[in-house]
């Protein structure tokens, strides 16, 4: 399975921005694509889920109301649409899935993906 993440860049705070994650390979219904984010001197967290199964989606508090996470079964690609961005959501922001259902409460942590996309920077300036 591979993970090619792109469509980051450089706004100004208020204004909005969709990153794309296509994923090819071998997949199943169920497989959960995560997006994470990490900042510079920061560790790496987690923003938003999707569940495939069910198209459940899941968000980091820092994000909810403001970000949704949704896919294209048809292009097999999962976006990230982001809306009034901050300054403090400039980060690198990485696309991740894996092979097989999992709960629920494993969705927000890195160690449930076993794959990653190559990341794409998002920069918000005040």
């Amino acid at each position: 399975v591979q993970l090619q993440a792109f469509g980051g860049g450089l706004v100004q705070a208020g204004e909005s921005l969709r990153l794309s994650c296509v994923v090819s390979g071998r997949t199943s219904r169920g497989d959960p694509v995560g997006w994470f984010r990490q900042a510079p001197g920061k560790e790496r967290e987690f923003v938003a889920a999707i569940d495939t199964w069910n198209d459940g989606t899941y968000y980091a508090n820092s994000v909810k109301g403001r970000f949704t996470i949704s896919r294209d079964k048809a292009k097999n690609t999962a976006y990230l649409e982001m809306n009034s961005l901050k300054p403090e959501d400039t980060a690198v922001y990485y696309c991740a899935g894996r092979n097989g259902r999992i709960v629920i409460s494993a969705l927000n942590r890195a160690e449930t993906y076993n794959y990653w996309g190559q990341g794409t920077q998002v920069t918000v300036s005040s």
